[in-house]
């Protein structure tokens, strides 16, 4: 399998470990051709406003939104979640999610950086365990489309959740120490 990461900013480093740490080729996307022959792609946190402007200055926009609109299996975490989502609270007016999600989020909606906090997860399907959570100026899923399938959930809000091939989480599995989501991941998508 071969897996493209996001790699304009935020924690692109280690979602790539993590997949290379399951034997996945990682491709670092950071032009419109790194996107060529990529079996799935990772849009990582980081400052969802920064990586905004960043998909126009490396011309990735339109290309990237292509590609997930003709199906590439996708993993969105955190900023991921809040630039692939269809509405965005509380965000910059020049913000401009793609909107392929049929989800609401709150932007930094747990708080700012010292409200950062730990969770164990129920994830759906999981085997071993909950899964250790990490939320770091996490978006809130204020709400999800009839489309979206919710596979955990955080004092009853969507924290995890999939819509078709595409994943999303709240919050940071690559900080996790954990590589069951990322291998899930890769399974479904057909790795």
């Amino acid at each position: 399998m071969k897996a493209g990461v996001l790699a304009l900013q935020g924690a692109f480093r280690e979602h790539a470990e993590s997949l290379e740490a399951l034997g996945v080729e990682v491709v670092l996307v950071r032009r419109p051709e790194h996107l060529s022959a990529l079996d799935a792609v990772v849009l990582p946190g980081g400052e969802s406003t920064t990586i905004d402007k960043l998909l126009d200055f490396s011309e990735l926009r339109e290309p990237l939104a292509a590609a997930l609109r003709d199906g590439l299996p996708t993993f969105a975490t955190c900023a991921g979640l809040i630039l692939l989502a269809g509405e965005v609270r509380d965000g910059r007016p020049d913000q401009r999610p793609l909107g392929l999600l049929d989800v609401t989020v709150r932007r930094n909606g747990y708080g700012r950086q010292r409200d950062s906090f730990e969770a164990d997860l129920d994830v759906r399907g999981l085997v071993g365990g909950p899964f250790r959570g990490v939320f770091i100026r996490a978006p809130v899923v204020e709400r999800t489309g009839p489309a979206v399938e919710v596979l955990a959930e955080h004092d009853g809000v969507t924290v995890l959740g999939c819509q078709g091939s595409v994943w999303f989480s709240s919050f940071h599995p690559e900080l996790a120490g954990d590589l069951r989501l990322h291998e899930a991941f890769t399974r479904e998508v057909g790795a």
